[in-house]
Formats: structure tokens, sequence, C-alpha cells
């Protein structure tokens, strides 16, 4: 992840501003749609595009099921294998 050295102070609303020149680089414009993610402690801002929203959840699922597989029984394994093959099947043919 990139450092931009940029710092933002939340408003009592629990609001910030994204600097001008991050959104016009990342092509947001007022009114647009941003999508919320959390992962860990990181909070996410996403430009929301509802094509891509099923593409970017199978693609956190398959991430989940591959990092918790050594965690898994050999059976557990197998079903999550499978399951990643679906969905990879699903995420090509959303593309």
């Amino acid at each position: 992840m990139k450092a931009t050295g940029i710092v933002r102070k939340v408003d009592e609303l629990g609001r910030i501003v994204l600097p001008k020149e991050l959104r016009r680089i990342r092509h947001i414009n007022e009114g647009d749609p941003i999508e919320i993610f959390v992962d860990d402690n990181l909070i996410i801002l996403h430009k929301y595009q509802p094509a891509l929203g099923i593409i970017n959840d199978i693609e956190r699922l398959i991430a989940k099921l591959s990092d918790s597989q050594e965690f898994m029984s050999d059976e557990e394994m197998e079903i999550a294998q499978e399951i990643i093959g679906t969905l990879q099947k699903i995420q090509v043919t959303s593309k």
C-alpha cells in the first residue's frame, strides 16, 4: 500500500475529506458512491462499481479460503478446494 503522507481529522459527524488530488487521480467525482471495506485493522475506501462488486467479493473469498487451508483437516481442505474452483469459474464468467 502506497503512503501519501496525508493526514485528515474526522469531524463530529464522522466525516473525512478526501483531498482533491486523490479524488482526481482515482476519478472520484462529487456524488460517486464509495464502498467501505474492513480488513483486519484497515479501513479501505473503494469507488463503487456494481459490475465489479461480485468479482471483488469472489476474490476476497478465494483469498480467505486459501489462507485458511493450513488450519483445515483434509476433508475441509478438499471442500475448500471445490469451493475455490467454483468461485474461480464464476469469477471468469463474470468478467
